[in-house]
């Protein structure tokens, strides 16, 4: 299975989003009503339909970014926000993201929708996207490494070994208040760069 840009747009046309939850996930929302500078530099990666995306435009930040394969989440977004600026909104592909300069790289099911081998890619990416002492912050899934993703598994170690260096690990810690679903499944973690 190549998990390409012609399977995000299938699953879409499908309506097969089971990461799709509906709504901004309860331990980004904490983290991001606790953020004070509205102007940071923020870049959510896959952001599929961006709950993040438009719940931090609204909380008014002023520089948010969306990325993603499909071009359909993308218009969901600026159909739901008209004011969103259209050139924050990149239809492609992540690996080959151009803009940087980000001070913070929200992350939520992105991660687990690639495949495993890509995973140190991932890294060098976010490293090279961010600002010195920028940070990667959010959600990724607790439970054994799958070859049947997405989404793929992972654990706290495996994490670990993965993101230090070159990050700072912060946090890592099973996130409390996950949505029922996903409750004992999720960590929550902050890396700075």
């Amino acid at each position: 299975m190549k998990l390409n840009k012609e399977y995000w747009e299938q699953r879409y046309k499908e309506n097969r989003l089971g990461w799709d939850i509906g709504h901004v996930s309860s331990p980004l929302k904490k983290y991001i009503d606790g953020l004070e500078n509205k102007d940071m530099k923020i870049l959510v990666p896959g952001a599929g339909y961006g709950y993040e995306v438009s719940y931090l435009h609204q909380q008014g930040f002023s520089s948010v970014y969306a990325v993603d394969y499909a071009a359909e989440p993308l218009q969901r977004i600026r159909r739901e926000n008209p004011k969103f600026p259209e050139e924050h909104l990149i239809e492609g592909d992540f690996f080959d993201m151009e803009e940087s300069g980000f001070d913070l790289i929200l992350e939520q099911t992105f991660f687990c929708s690639l495949s495993p081998e890509l995973r140190p890619r991932y890294v060098e990416k976010t490293y090279s996207l961010l600002t010195e002492g920028g940070m990667l912050c959010g959600l990724l899934f607790d439970f054994p490494l799958t070859e049947n993703g997405p989404p793929f598994g992972g654990d706290s170690q495996m994490y670990r070994d993965l993101f230090q260096p070159p990050f700072k690990i912060d946090t890592l810690e099973r996130a409390y208040n996950s949505i029922t679903p996903r409750q004992g499944n999720e960590l929550f973690f902050i890396f700075t760069k």
